[in-house]
């Protein structure tokens, strides 16, 4: 269509500043307007990219086991103000790091319980294994103690039980920190539902949906339809990188993660992302209701968080459960209409949902760094102006 000219060109024009190739779909009213492949998933063995090529989704998983999890919620399964260690006990007792007035960092017990909605939210104090804080050192102590423990094949149970024993960062809700959260959404899937999480996401939208290329282990050809994922150099040199990244993809592998780990085809993930865009159902099966997207969308963040969400990648969003929430349009200098909400993947995959026009936009790419800013705010400007 003409009115997608100038978005076909920008995304043609990536691969000679930064990924290889890459994928851009949109929809409107639960119909494809808009479909384009640009570049290569495989440079080395010239192959292009196309609806059959497998991205790594990485933390787009988050936005799935959130409206995962909201199914249970809808069942009235749990409610988001209770403590999680109502379904998850070992974080019934759990400390935090405290800074005295001379730098002294010392744990003490939280005074208040983590919540539910706190693991949604990112509000628990649970951070990702990086950086030099007590948490994180204990974590990673923690975690490779499990490791050599199990021989590597552990589950999802079995790393949160780990994590339920390192000191959280802050008093739980105070703050927001990009971390551990969804990884808990998911073990209260499991435990809630009697299921793993991977079976859980199969029979509950997967499924339903005929996301037949989505999940977390190869199967079929999957592996050999997987975009190669790509280092690019400061000179824009793309090396492939380590296949350490796709450890958790191998058939032997056990953990199944709420926080990343999913692989999609584009076809796949526009399934899911306009399911949520017209308020739930798509194509007669109903997944989620409107008023629990709603929930979903909604800034649950207070001014302080607000402080710890920002940034310029994010400007104008608040943060919901477990997605990005735009909530003004000024400051984030975007065009997207108010309430659109998505998120993105470590290795470049983006999604922006907008209920109120009915249109879902999946755009996704393989590179580290992903340089998000730099090519998803073109594509929300190319995209929604075409719209």
């Amino acid at each position: 269509m003409a009115q997608f000219d100038h978005l076909k060109a920008l995304l043609r024009s990536f691969p000679e500043t930064g990924p290889a190739g890459g994928a851009c779909m949109i929809a409107q009213g639960g119909e494809v307007v808009y479909e384009h492949y640009f570049g290569q998933a495989n440079v080395e063995k010239g192959i292009d990219t196309g609806p059959d090529t497998v991205f790594r989704l990485y933390s787009m998983t988050k936005v799935i086991v959130c409206a995962a999890a909201l199914i249970l919620f809808e069942r009235g399964k749990f409610l988001l103000n209770e403590p999680l260690h109502r379904y998850l006990p070992e974080f019934e007792h759990v400390r935090k790091t405290v800074t005295s007035p001379t730098g002294q960092v010392h744990t003490e017990p939280v005074q208040n319980p983590i919540l539910i909605r706190h693991a949604f939210g990112m509000m628990t104090g649970h951070p990702y294994p990086y950086g030099e804080s007590l948490s994180v050192r204990e974590l990673t102590r923690l975690r490779g103690e499990l490791r050599e423990r199990t021989g590597g094949l552990y589950t999802l149970r079995d790393e949160i039980r780990a994590t339920a024993q390192a000191p959280l960062m802050f008093e739980p809700g105070t703050h927001w920190l990009y971390g551990y959260g969804h990884d808990l959404v998911a073990g209260l899937i499991e435990v809630i539902s009697g299921k793993r999480i991977g079976q859980f996401l199969q029979d509950e939208i997967f499924g339903p949906l005929g996301m037949t290329d989505t999940g977390y282990r190869y199967r079929g050809d999957i592996e050999e339809r997987m975009a190669v994922m790509y280092e690019r150099a400061e000179d824009g040199t793309l090396t492939p990188a380590s296949g350490e990244m796709d450890m958790l993809h191998r058939p032997d592998a056990t953990l199944e993660l709420g926080g990343q780990g999913l692989y999609a085809t584009t076809r796949d993930y526009l399934k899911f992302a306009s399911m949520m865009a017209a308020g739930g159902t798509l194509n007669g099966v109903r997944i989620l209701g409107r008023h629990t997207i709603d929930l979903m969308r909604t800034n649950h963040l207070d001014e302080r968080q607000m402080q710890d969400f920002g940034g310029s990648y994010s400007a104008g969003y608040g943060y919901g459960l477990g997605v990005r929430t735009l909530v003004d349009r000024a400051a984030g200098g975007s065009n997207s209409p108010l309430g659109e909400f998505g998120w993105t993947g470590m290795a470049g995959t983006w999604t922006s949902i907008s209920p109120e026009h009915n249109t879902a936009i999946v755009y996704m790419h393989q590179m580290l760094p992903n340089m998000e800013e730099h090519y998803h705010l073109r594509v929300r400007a190319a995209a929604y102006g075409a719209l």
